[in-house]
């Protein structure tokens, strides 16, 4: 699967990739470190989980956290678990005799321990910010994508990512997040309609903020 991919896609990743190698150049490498700490935001998907951990925390944006939890999670699944090792695509810069090392090094060669095949760090942006997309308001939520770009751009800018592996990441991403939304519409009308159960009415009406308020309402009230 590796072999096909470099055989197919090599003149596609190779256009893509010398046009933003001649983009860095001609910026004379300003957006290096801007691009690493872009990079650094997704690594591991930490900082992913890490917002929908905090988005799971508020009563208003619960749903929306579940989702991108999840999205995560199912997308974690398809790269991490199952694509990477069964495609076992070597990185760009694998090769030390291709113009890619020597573009990998310009840029501060910074190693990645895990096959390229697709972008882990563009499934778990994509996955988490199609997640936000999803259970929120369009109008504005669209421009979430504009930080997916930016990752996408940030793996190819930095060669440790060909552009069929952060098409690859785009499109796991966006099947888990597909996926997570569809169960999390279950699971919340499942919510809805056991309001009486203690566990449900906690998930659904619960937030930390309001229960601080009322508990400082109520403090004032017992001083009086």
């Amino acid at each position: 699967m590796a072999h096909w991919l470099d055989t197919v896609c090599a003149d596609f990743d190779y256009a893509i990739l010398s046009a933003i190698r001649a983009f860095a150049q001609a910026t004379n490498g300003i957006f290096t470190t801007p691009m690493h700490v872009v990079s650094f935001l997704a690594h591991d998907g930490i900082c992913m989980i890490l917002l929908g951990l905090l988005l799971l925390c508020f009563r208003k944006t619960r749903r929306t956290g579940l989702c991108v939890c999840g999205a995560i999670l199912v997308g974690a699944l398809i790269t991490n678990v199952a694509l990477k090792n069964i495609v076992a695509r070597p990185r760009p810069y694998a090769d030390t005799a291709r113009l890619y090392y020597e573009w990998w090094q310009s840029v501060g060669a910074p190693l990645e321990s895990d096959l390229s095949f697709p972008s882990g760090h563009t499934t778990a942006t994509m996955a988490a910010m199609s997640g936000i997309f999803l259970t929120t308001k369009k109008k504005y939520s669209w421009t979430v994508y504009i930080f997916v770009a930016l990752m996408g751009f940030s793996r190819m800018y930095l060669m440790v990512h060909y552009p069929t592996d952060v098409l690859g990441g785009l499109l796991a991403g966006a099947i888990g997040a597909i996926l997570s939304y569809l169960a999390v519409r279950v699971i919340w009308m499942w919510i809805e309609a056991h309001q009486d159960n203690r566990f449900c009415r906690f998930v659904r009406s619960f937030d930390p903020i309001e229960a601080l308020r009322a508990r400082r309402a109520a403090k004032r009230a017992s001083n009086k």
